[in-house]
């Protein structure tokens, strides 16, 4: 460890954080949640599951003005759009020219607002051609919904080896790994594979969801699994693992969709993500690698510069307040010892 990042330090900054998996939602509550992101990241790659989802040129071009605005410009929106069945190369152009970067696949019904996804990647397979052609990247929710909740990121590696066989200059990002194996998967993969890592993945296991209690603030998929599929992403980020970095999928969901009946999938964590982290990190020995995590690789596998300015991050104990944006945040309640902002 350099002694610029000394544990000994008290304050330090790195280059802005990319956040390459967000879900900002469209609606009223759009403005609050974009601004709240924009308070430690300069640029967040926006999923396109809303209703209706991000599936054209228009819907790319319109969502992505729509942030803009609502963020007052202090977030810039990196653009996606969902691939659907049957979607066609022009699609994919007129999306490209829209701005976007990236195309999403979901296996049908594996997450939130996926009804519509993929049944195979057959389904999609003029699209990935076109997206392959347009040197776009396709980003994979990988879990085969039909296979045990634990299970279901292992099973869907055969589909992502067809579709790297297939598509051989195709870029493709495995998102918010939580398992060992995927893990694995991702870093045996050819040097096109990228992942994306959540905090809530790094910092919880199955325990903390339900070992005490059923805590439905950190209910997600996937599924926070077992200590040891934590510890073998921690230990991968915090030895600086090239084909790793940052996607917070952080997913708001008002309180009453969250404690009710039927608990929706998905943690607030952009309002303490950072912070947590440079915590985790800290404890690991393993502060130097943080700024690569979150501002560095991800920008780099992308092909886009860095964000502009810096984030400074500072010691001090603070309290996660119980809600935020009528949100429950991940660590309610809870003393962080670092806080950042954007410089």
């Amino acid at each position: 460890m350099t002694d610029r990042f000394s544990i000994a330090r008290d304050r330090f900054s790195i280059a802005t954080p990319d956040d390459f998996h967000a879900h900002l939602r469209r609606g009223s509550a759009m403005g609050a949640y974009a601004r709240r992101h924009a308070l430690s990241f300069g640029r967040a790659l926006a999923m396109p599951n809303t209703v209706p989802p991000i599936a054209s040129g228009p819907a790319v071009a319109a969502y992505r003005e729509a942030i803009l605005e609502a963020a007052g410009g202090a977030l810039a929106p990196l653009a996606t759009f969902k691939l659907l069945p049957g979607m066609s190369e022009g699609t994919v152009r007129a999306c490209a020219a829209a701005g976007a970067i990236a195309g999403k696949y979901y296996p049908a019904g594996s997450t939130t607002n996926s009804s519509d996804g993929l049944r195979d990647p057959a389904e999609a397979e003029a699209a990935l051609g076109a997206m392959e052609a347009a040197g776009l990247v396709l980003c994979v929710h990988a879990e085969d919904p039909a296979a045990p909740a634990l299970e279901r990121e292992e099973a869907f590696i055969p589909v992502l080896e067809r579709m790297i066989a297939a598509h051989p200059r195709l870029r493709i990002v495995i998102e918010h790994v939580s398992s060992a194996a995927l893990l694995g998967f991702a870093l045996a993969a050819p040097p096109r594979v990228a992942a994306t890592v959540t905090a809530h993945h790094l910092l919880f296991t199955l325990d903390d969801l339900i070992g005490e209690a059923m805590s439905p603030h950190l209910y997600c998929k996937p599924v926070p699994k077992s200590a040891r599929d934590r510890d073998a992403l921690r230990d991968a980020v915090f030895r600086g693992e090239r084909k790793l970095f940052f996607g917070s999928d952080s997913a708001p969901h008002p309180r009453s969709a969250k404690e009710g009946a039927r608990a929706a999938a998905g943690i607030y964590s952009s309002p303490t993500a950072v912070a947590a982290l440079a915590g985790l990190f800290e404890s690991g020995g393993a502060l130097a690698a943080l700024e690569g995590f979150l501002s560095i690789r991800g920008a780099s596998f992308y092909g886009l510069p860095p964000a502009s300015g810096r984030l400074e991050l500072a010691r001090g104990e603070w309290v996660v307040p119980e809600e935020l944006d009528g949100v429950v945040p991940m660590l309610a309640g809870k003393s962080l010892s670092w806080s950042c902002s954007r410089t």
